[in-house]
This record gives C-alpha cells, sequence and structure tokens, in this order.
C-alpha cells in the first residue's frame, strides 16, 4: 500500500464515524444549523460536511462506509462504478446485502468483526477485477476501500520497473568501481591504503543500500496479509536460522543467544521476509551489545497474537531515538553502538514494512532492567 494511501485510511477512519454520527443527529433534531466536525486526528481543525464529502468524493478510489448494522452509511462515486451500480440506485441508507452478493467481502467482514484487524479481498465484478480492504473502526464502523486491480498492479509494475531500473544503474558503476579499488589495494603505498580500505568501505555501504531500497521498494508493493507466498512457520526455528546468519559476526565479540520459548504454536507467513525482519532485528540487538555479552529473544503468546522480544544489553537509546528509529535513513546516536559497522538506514525500516504487510507491529522502548527490547507482534496462524 503506497503512503497516500495509507494517509487516506487514516484520515477517513477518524473523520467518516463523526460525520455519519453527525448526520444521523442532524436528521433527528428539529434544528437545521450546519455543523463542524472535528477529528482526533485534526486536532485544533474543523472539517465542514461539505468539505469532507467534497474530499471523499475526489479520491481515485472507491469508499464504501458500513454502520454497526452493515448498512451503507456512504459511497462515493468511484465505489458504485467499480461495484457497477445504477446511476438511478440510490443505494446509501440501504443493507450491503441487498445490493451486493459477495462471499468473499462477506467473509472478509466476518473476519474483520472477530479478529479487529484489516482484511483484504478479491473478487470479480462482470468481469471486472477488483480488491477490497476491510478496516475495523470504532463502535463496530468499517471502512472498505475498493479499487481496481489491474489498475492498482499497472501502478505497481510501473513503480517496481523504475526502482529496478535506478537500482541496475547505480549497481554497474559500484561494482566497476569495487573492482578498481580491490586492484588498487594491493598497488598503493601503506599510507594509500588507508584511504583505498575507506573507499571499500563506503562502496560496500552503497551497495547494500541499493540492495535495501529495492527491496524496501518490492515491500512497499505488495498489499497487506497477501499470502500468496505463505507457508506454516515457527518463530523459533527464524531466530535460530537468523541467528546462524550473523553469527561470525557475533564471535567476534562472543555475544551469545538466549531464547525463550513459552508456548510453541502456529505462525502463517512469508518465511523469506519473517527472516529478514528478524535478522535486522538480531543484527542491531548485537550493534549495540557489550563485548562477551548476549542477545535475549523471548517469544510471548497474546491473545490472537505472537510476541516477539528482542532484548540487548546495551546502554538504551534516547528518546529521540526511539521516536524515530523506523525512519528511513535515520542514524542513531553512534556513541551507544558497541560496533563500528555502518549498515544502510533502511533496516528498521525495512522490517517495519514487513511486520504491516503480515498484519502486524513493531515498536522499540527501553527496557527497565538496561538495554533496549524490540517488540515484534505478529497475528498467529491457524492452529
Amino acid at each position: 500500500m503506497s503512503l497516500g494511501t495509507g494517509v487516506v485510511l487514516g484520515f477517513v477512519i477518524g473523520v467518516s464515524g463523526s460525520w455519519l454520527l453527525a448526520t444521523r443527529k442532524r436528521r433527528s433534531s428539529a434544528h437545521g444549523a450546519k455543523e463542524n466536525l472535528t477529528s482526533p486526528l485534526l486536532a485544533g481543525h474543523s472539517l465542514t460536511t461539505p468539505q469532507l464529502l467534497a474530499w471523499i468524493d475526489a479520491a481515485t478510489q472507491g469508499w464504501l462506509i458500513l454502520t454497526p448494522d452493515l448498512t451503507i452509511g456512504y459511497i462515493n462515486s468511484q465505489a458504485e462504478r467499480l461495484l457497477q451500480f445504477s446511476r438511478n440506485l440510490l443505494v446509501r441508507g440501504l443493507p450491503l446485502d441487498e445490493v451486493l452478493s459477495v462471499p468473499e467481502l462477506e467473509e472478509s467482514i466476518f473476519s474483520v468483526r472477530h479478529q479487529q484487524r484489516p482484511q483484504r479481498c478479491e473478487w470479480e465484478q462482470q468481469g471486472i477485477p477488483l480488491e477490497a480492504i476491510v478496516i475495523p473502526g470504532s463502535d463496530e464502523w468499517l471502512l472498505v476501500l475498493l479499487q481496481n486491480r489491474q489498475s492498482l498492479e499497472a501502478q505497481q509494475q510501473q513503480q517496481e520497473r523504475w526502482v529496478s531500473d535506478v537500482a541496475h544503474e547505480l549497481k554497474t558503476p559500484l561494482t566497476a568501481l569495487m573492482l578498481v579499488s580491490d586492484r588498487l589495494e594491493g598497488a598503493v603505498s601503506a599510507d594509500d591504503g588507508v584511504l583505498v580500505e575507506r573507499l571499500q568501505k563506503e562502496l560496500r555501504r552503497l551497495q547494500l543500500m541499493v540492495e535495501d531500497l529495492l527491496e524496501l521498494s518490492r515491500l512497499e508493493n505488495i498489499l497487506p496479509r497477501e499470502e500468496s507466498n505463505y507457508s506454516a512457520l515457527n518463530l523459533e526455528q527464524i531466530v535460530e536460522g537468523a541467528w546462524n546468519s550473523i553469527r561470525p559476526l557475533a564471535d567476534q565479540r562472543d555475544v551469545s543467544l538466549s531464547i525463550n520459548t513459552h508456548e510453541p504454536g502456529p505462525l502463517l507467513g512469508d518465511q523469506r521476509r519473517l527472516h529478514r525482519a528478524v535478522l535486522n532485528l538480531l543484527d542491531n540487538a548485537l550493534r549495540y551489545s557489550p563485548y562477551h555479552g548476549f542477545v535475549e529473544v523471548d517469544i510471548l503468546p497474546s491473545g490472537g497474537w505472537w510476541l516477539l522480544c528482542v532484548r540487548d544489553h546495551g546502554p538504551g537509546l534516547s528518546e529521540t531515538d526511539l521516536s524515530n528509529m523506523f525512519q528511513r535513513f535515520y542514524r542513531g546516536d553512534p556513541s551507544r553502538a558497541r560496533s563500528n559497522r555502518s549498515g544502510s538506514g533502511l533496516g528498521l525500516a525495512i522490517v517495519q514494512q514487513i511486520a504491516v504487510n503480515h498484519g502486524g507491529r513493531v515498536q522499540a522502548r527501553n527496557h527497565p532492567e538496561g538495554g533496549t527490547s524490540m517488540e515484534l507482534l505478529l497475528p498467529k496462524g491457524p492452529a
């Protein structure tokens, strides 16, 4: 999902419920005065009903707002077009099942009501491939985002091709420069050798950055809960596999891994990308771990979720670092790190995007007994 869509989702969820409730109150009131709507997301600002309607109607996506009893509270013209409703059919205020019978959508609505997290579904509406993302709101209101899959896939493919082309154009000269630096290493004096070593280090960092940018672009073009590559997984095995990937770096500083699993259970996800997410979290913990220390991993059940906690025993992070560490290219206070290895600045942003794509989230906090704890929350798979 693109950043623009994410902003739209947050905005509409915060505003649409207030607008609909205000509309109902106005209909039952003897006074016809125009009211301003205020959303918690727009503190200090007001939004009138005409402004909200104009904004929703101008959106390129289809929007459908469902009341707690699954009546169509509002639908914009784009949604009516995608669902191929007749212009003469006034669907607002009608029960959804009277005007639309889509088992896939009904199943997603049922799942959202019970799991309280977004669900995605696909179907064909008279030959047009559609997708819907059903998002839970407060007091059982639901928001449905509708899009034409063909148009969306074309946009995603165009963006991925562009990023891929740029990455390829950058990779070629970087590879050539690495070859030149390797040749220079044995042909220069000891004093110049220090400069060549610095050059090689920066070139490797740029190569890593290009690869991570390409991966982040791919992740952002995956819709939430896209399960085509999902399989039954075991979190403990993913942690062990990721740690084996960085074990040589850990052995250099005599840092060990401690895993505490409180309850084994099912997890459904993309094995390769969850391995990458856990690897990045472990690598981050290793950077802040002291010599002869250890990285602590706890795997805990939390309702319908798995909580993976990765804790280092370093000095902890500042409030600024905690607030910004999942932003692209953000680099924390280097004096707190116990390793001089430099990354791309995208590792934790990739973790966050992988978590979102799996219907989960990631957060960081300073542990009360010292060090920093990274917490990855993922939905459980079917039992």
